[in-house]
């Protein structure tokens, strides 16, 4: 918690009156009792009422400046905690743009979200009521016994027995609760999560008559989770009863003390009620000290888990400029994959190994497998998405570590499996890929991607809404507009991971005549699981189970690479007869 009073900087002001005004408040509340007794044992005890009502006058004053200043120190408060929980979301939410897809799958969404969500806002609530308690209360404690003291010495040692009494009460059911909260927040991940997959796959769901089940898994951890609440919840709960039942007590001797003290002259009947209405005070105040240590409890859980994320830092660095020379020789080379290796964290096996090609300038590069055979891995080490655990992958003739962030995200387009869209228009989607393209350039990527007929019948064209995760489309025309988006940017090496797998085979073939036409030498990389979308490839990379098994043309693949053979002969009914019949579709 203390790392993160950077983001209060800005609110050092507010942080100091807050506590300030409320101080101010406490100081008003303290000579209430005293007014009280005045009352009692100068305006009753002489039936004088001007005076009664000159100091019920008096009470009114303090109660509504009293007011004022809780209303003051609420509004900083307020400002402070705000403010701090604002920067703290910006500070999380760029933490979390900065971090690589390894980090990104250690951590988890689920978690992630709740960091930015659940856990901040205990955070807010808790510094909003650190700074409007924590001082006053123990302030407040600690002034009504100075106060008792001037009342009557012998009745206050009843306040010095108590308030350390309830120090331990309240302190040890803190010290037993707060390492529960961490726990139901890590609970209250494991629900989060579960609703997301939920959420995300409930067509699947329906689709296998899967509700029960899911029903019952969720009630299950939800139930797990409801059950550490209800333990914490009720260990919190202690605090009142047992600071109600040692206050009245401490009530109850006092009573009895001060009848002795009145009896023999030593102490007013006044005097009485205002140590009676100290000790409330303190009881008020400490069952509030207690509500806030629970919340503080729960905000130093929070928070602790939020510097988790905060600390975790990029395990990829991105250099300001390119470094190292490009060899002369390798000049034409867009991409080259030298022996390379690819281990995920946390995984029990590799996923790639000992992949080696080239792909020169201008070549269409296409990648075919089985599920899990490691398409998507290997694509993915070219923009860097991950680094490769294994050998090196160039670009250009330079490291992909030697490549700014920057340029290399420049150079490099990739559409991944899932199209996805944001909220927003079709223009604002496709202007992601370059911010200042003009309205022909984005006209010419969605002719390109075959996409430009339907938005042209779309009303309002360009600036037709998109919602969120673009479900107001089809899943080829979101894989179409994804496709336009990257075109956009006019990169050197495109990828195109299964982005066609929704559209239909004379929309893929026109898609790949329209790349294939682009000017320029730009390279393509097309992954697929249709090998009809791959045979005028170039040369095709066949992948089994991480390894490279098989390289060369369409043709030459159909002759001595058996993977391919079983691949090509799954979705053609006649094999035989095309090989001998040449290359067809």
């Amino acid at each position: 918690m203390n790392r993160m009073l950077v983001y209060l900087n800005g609110y050092k002001k507010e942080s100091v009156i807050a506590p300030l005004f409320k101080m101010l408040e406490a100081c008003f509340d303290l000579l209430v009792p005293l007014v009280m007794a005045d009352i009692v044992n100068v305006g009753i005890a002489a039936h004088d009422s001007r005076y009664i009502l000159t100091r019920c006058g008096l009470l009114l004053v303090l109660a509504l400046v009293g007011l004022a200043c809780s209303v003051t120190a609420q509004y900083f408060s307020a400002k402070a905690a705000v403010g701090f929980a604002t920067a703290l979301r910006h500070a999380l939410f760029a933490h979390i743009q900065s971090l690589d897809f390894s980090e990104m799958d250690t951590i988890g969404t689920s978690t992630l979200i709740t960091r930015m969500t659940s856990d901040i806002n205990l955070v807010q609530g808790g510094l909003n009521m650190f700074l409007r308690l924590f001082l006053r209360s123990p302030f407040v404690v600690v002034g009504a016994m100075v106060c008792a003291f001037t009342v009557n010495f012998r009745a206050a040692l009843i306040f010095v027995v108590t308030i350390p009494v309830l120090s331990v009460v309240v302190f040890s059911i803190m010290a037993v609760t707060s390492p529960l909260y961490k726990n139901v927040q890590a609970r209250l991940d494991r629900v989060l999560g579960l609703t997301r997959e939920n959420l995300t796959g409930v067509r699947v769901v329906r689709a296998f008559g899967k509700e029960a089940s899911e029903t019952s898994r969720f009630e299950q951890t939800n139930g797990q989770l409801t059950d550490l609440q209800l333990r914490v919840g009720h260990l919190s709960a202690l605090s009142n009863p047992l600071t109600y039942v040692i206050i009245n007590l401490a009530i109850v001797a006092l009573l009895y003390t001060g009848a002795i003290e009145i009896d023999a002259g030593g102490m007013a009947p006044g005097d009485l009620i205002a140590l009676v209405n100290y000790m409330n005070q303190i009881l008020v105040e400490l069952v509030k000290l207690a509500n806030l240590i629970v919340q503080i409890s729960k905000a130093l859980a929070s928070a602790a888990r939020v510097q988790a994320v905060l600390d975790t830092k990029p395990g990829m660095a991105f250099p300001q400029m390119p470094e190292g020379r490009v060899d002369p020789a390798r000049a034409a080379e867009a991409v080259r994959f030298d022996h390379v290796g690819l281990t995920y964290a946390g995984a029990g096996a590799p996923s790639l190994t000992g992949i080696t090609f080239t792909a020169r300038q201008g070549e269409t590069i296409g990648v075919i497998g089985g599920t899990g055979a490691g398409k998507s891995s290997l694509v993915s080490l070219i923009p860097r998405f991950y680094d490769a655990t294994q050998g090196q992958v160039d670009l250009f003739g330079r490291p992909a570590a030697a490549w700014p962030r920057e340029m290399l995200r420049r150079r490099v387009g990739i559409v991944m499996q899932k199209a996805q869209l944001f909220t927003g228009t079709i223009r604002s989607n496709l202007l992601w890929g370059n911010p200042q393209a003009t309205d022909e350039q984005l006209w010419s990527a969605l002719e390109t991607a075959q996409a430009a007929d339907f938005v042209r019948a779309k009303p309002l064209g360009l600036d037709e809404p998109v919602e969120q995760g673009g479900q107001n489309f089809s899943g080829g025309q979101r894989q179409r507009l994804t496709i336009a988006r990257a075109l956009v940017s006019s990169p050197d090496i495109l990828i195109l991971d299964d982005s066609a797998s929704a559209l239909d085979f004379a929309t893929d073939a026109a898609l790949r005549k329209a790349i294939a036409a682009l000017p320029g030498s730009m390279t393509v990389f097309i992954v697929s699981q249709r090998a009809a979308s791959l045979q005028h490839a170039d040369r095709i990379l066949v992948l089994d189970d991480g390894h490279m098994v098989g390289c060369g043309s369409h043709k030459e693949l159909l002759e001595r690479c058996p993977v391919y053979q079983e691949i090509y002969e799954s979705q053609f009914k006649r094999p035989s007869e095309l090989v001998k019949g040449g290359v067809q579709g």
